[in-house]
């Protein structure tokens, strides 16, 4: 998760112009965005009970609609996602890297 999260940020470097200016970075934040929802749906719900300020099921969710493409794929709707909720996420991921050791 943590590797999706600094992929997305090489990325965009948290500038709405890089990403609205590059189909190949919206692809590659949206493929990331999609690996690590899925991700997140593996995680132990033990994991999941450390942060549970997370919307865990929203995030499941999320993925559904990158994948299956539900109404087409809304390019705000993703920025809106990477600057308002990755920041919080990004967060939880390491606090929860940092309980699970060096090798999670």
């Amino acid at each position: 998760m943590r590797d999706c999260l600094d992929r997305i940020l090489e990325y965009t470097n948290a500038e709405r112009a890089r990403f609205d200016a590059s189909r190949l970075v919206q692809d590659a934040v949206i493929r990331n965005l999609q690996t690590l929802a899925e991700s997140s749906q593996r995680l132990s719900s033990e994991i999941k009970g450390t942060e549970p300020q997370i919307p865990w099921r929203e995030l499941a969710g999320f993925r559904n609609v990158i994948v299956h493409g539900y109404l087409g794929v809304d390019l705000g709707a993703i920025w809106l996602v990477v600057e308002q909720d990755l920041p919080t996420l990004t967060e939880a991921v390491n606090r929860m890297a940092t309980h699970l050791g060096p090798d999670s």
